[in-house]
């Protein structure tokens, strides 16, 4: 529900220039406000995850996107563009800056949550198949928005109404979330988290210590820094996170410039429908190899880097046939990489000898990684605007060539380290990564 209302916004961002009247760098700084916030929210909701009720912050974060987006509609409705510029750019930036926090909050609790009910050890030997499979909720979002768009602009209403039904939808999606159970220890299951946390503290009563069990406490953000590869995953994420959000925002406006609108959002919705498959190719196949997911991530960056190249020298010139396969093999390759380090590689992170047990620290993990991701991407997306407008399409895809490149050179270490261990192999899920 977070990405319907996130993904309806670049659905209608050609409207938004031909119609309303904001010119392309406005829509770029949007981006880069949205990005910047989200990067920020991240990290603040994955610790208010692991230490407030999880359900509670999820749906403030629904119930704020709602509103966001209302209030996007009501500058529209009342032109406040033409009341007065300042009053337009400011109005509409300062809450698209807001709908970034308010959108952060799905990521990083979703994925604690997730994280709470599936932690038996089956679980964890197929983490990246369960946790690909959660993350198509997302796209399935950015497919509704888009065809709900298509809907919308095809029976002949107005624009706005592509952004007022992903908020009413918010709203209400808010209230059911309010009544979910966010961790199974609420109803007096048993999981293996809730029995290391008895068994650390019997062991404390037996040497003497007075014990009183209150629940996991939260990690803090230092400890979470501390845990092997937490802070190289956030810095290469940035990279991949930028090249998919390019996309993300992008291609709607991009395939306007080629096709009427209803044809380039259902074009565009098959970069998300494509985007489903990958994070579940990506989990399973680096569950397969005993959890050496960087160098599954790094095959599919190779390939990726290779169709940005011929969507540098030829999208301009591309059919409609040609950019759907080529779109929807793009999703599954940007996907995948995105899908499984913010799910399956975060849970296999948080899973840590030093925290397992007695810390909370999914969501603080995931909010890590996807946050510091989002700073670079938020930097990041300033240049798609000017690029694009100054070079032409060839240079974005260029400039994405470069990011795929730079994040996969990111990890070379570690996929050299799956590649070629030290030791003599990985006898633990939990120590793969």
């Amino acid at each position: 529900m977070a990405h319907f209302s996130r993904k309806c916004y670049s659905t209608v961002k050609q409207q938004l220039e031909s119609i309303a009247g904001y010119n392309p760098l406005i829509l770029s700084e949007m981006d880069t406000v949205f990005m910047g916030s989200y990067a920020a929210g991240n990290i603040i909701s994955g610790k208010l995850g692991d230490t407030f009720n999880p359900t509670t912050v999820l749906a403030i974060g629904l119930f704020g996107s709602g509103a966001c987006l209302f209030m996007i509609n009501v500058s529209l409705w009342f032109d406040f563009l033409a009341l007065s510029l300042t009053l337009g750019n400011f109005f509409i930036i300062a809450v698209y800056f807001l709908f970034g926090f308010f959108q952060s909050t799905g990521g990083p609790v979703g994925t604690a949550v997730m994280g709470n009910w599936f932690c038996d050890k089956k679980s964890i030997e197929n983490r990246g198949l369960i946790f690909g499979l959660w993350t198509c909720h997302q796209y399935c979002g950015d497919v509704t928005a888009a065809i709900c768009t298509a809907i919308v602009l095809g029976a002949g209403f107005h624009y706005t109404w592509a952004l007022l039904i992903p908020a009413v939808a918010n709203v209400l999606w808010g209230f059911l979330t309010m009544g979910l159970v966010a961790d199974p220890a609420d109803v007096g299951i048993v999981t293996p988290e809730v029995r290391i946390r008895q068994e650390k503290l019997a062991a404390k009563a037996a040497e003497g210590e007075a014990v009183v069990d209150e629940g996991p406490a939260a990690i803090t953000y230092g400890q979470a820094l501390q845990i092997p590869m937490v802070a190289q995953y956030a810095f290469a994420f940035g990279f991949f996170k930028l090249t998919n959000y390019v996309l993300f925002f992008w291609l709607p406006y991009f395939l306007g410039k080629h096709f009427d609108p209803v044809t380039a959002n259902l074009i565009a919705s098959l970069y998300s429908v494509g985007m489903m498959p990958g994070g579940i190719i990506v989990g399973v196949v680096s569950d397969l190899f005993g959890g050496r997911r960087a160098s599954v991530i790094g095959t599919f960056m190779a390939a990726l880097f290779f169709f940005l190249f011929i969507f540098s020298r030829k999208s301009e010139e591309l059919t409609a046939i040609p950019l759907l396969i080529m779109l929807a093999i793009m999703g599954i390759l940007v996907g995948g990489p995105n899908n499984i380090i913010t799910s399956a590689v975060a849970a296999d992170l948080a899973s840590h000898p030093s925290v397992r047990g007695s810390k909370k620290s999914l969501g603080t993990v995931t909010g890590l990684i996807n946050g510091c991701g989002s700073i670079t991407a938020s930097i990041g997306l300033l240049a798609v605007g000017p690029l694009q407008d100054a070079f032409g399409w060839s240079s974005v895809w260029l400039f994405l060539m470069g990011c795929t490149f730079t994040g996969t050179a990111l990890m070379g270490p570690k996929i050299k380290e799956e590649l070629f261990p030290v030791d003599a192999g990985y006898e633990e899920v939990d120590m793969a990564v």
